[in-house]
């Protein structure tokens, strides 16, 4: 016979609903974005994300063997929806563009989509230097996208201006993306310091001095 909660004197454990595979992973990698929205990559722990899905451990690791698999499984998730919103950002038509314009209007819009989502943002663009090593390989795929998206649209320039044409693309995409970044970090410890206009202004700045246009607009 069943012991009842009053002859044990101990509450009945709580069971996880039954969810389909693909719809219990999508819950928890939810629950683990969710968790870093207030704490560090490498403070991510198994029994945060698992409390927070409000689920046991037992579930979580049916899913995730590990926690470096879980990481990389957000960083993918996360690396896919940041290449779908930076194309969005894209200009449509560079022809007859003036390219410092279409470049200075471009990266406006990246650094507009960092200071929206800057949970996102600060996991693609996390130094994979600064990461446990478990992670570290991880971070280096969730990078890779980001910079050829932002190295082609420097190209692009380069073709339609000969001012560009001198400039190294790969160096100046990832400090494009560095200075994105930096920017996305400065916005979200001290909004009041660094408002949107602020952080805009100053990337129009570099982009008006990378393409040796007047200081002002």
């Amino acid at each position: 016979m069943t012991e009842s909660r009053a002859a044990t004197g101990r509450p009945r454990r709580r069971y996880a609903p039954r969810l389909p595979p693909g719809e219990r992973r999508a819950q928890l990698l939810d629950a683990a974005f969710d968790v870093l929205s207030r704490a560090e990559l490498h403070e991510l722990s198994m029994e945060a994300v698992a409390a927070r899905a409000g689920v046991g451990k037992p579930v979580l690791y049916t899913v995730f063997k590990t926690r470096a698999e879980l990481v990389a499984a957000l960083l993918e998730r996360e690396r896919e929806r940041g290449l779908e919103q930076v194309a969005n950002t894209l200009p449509t038509d560079l022809l007859g563009a003036d390219p410092v314009l279409a470049a200075s209007k471009t990266v406006e819009a990246f650094v507009g989509v960092v200071l929206e989502h800057p949970i996102r943002w600060r996991l693609i663009l996390a130094s994979p230097g600064n990461a446990p090593e478990e992670y570290r390989a991880a971070l280096r795929d969730s990078r890779t996208g980001i910079f050829d998206q932002a190295e082609a649209l420097i190209r692009m320039g380069a073709a339609l201006d000969p001012r560009w044409a001198a400039v190294d693309s790969a160096l100046l995409a990832d400090s494009l993306l560095t200075i994105a970044e930096m920017l996305g970090r400065l916005a979200i410890s001290d909004p009041e310091g660094y408002p949107r206009d602020r952080l805009e202004e100053f990337v129009r700045s570099i982009v008006r001095l990378l393409g040796g246009g007047p200081a002002e607009r």
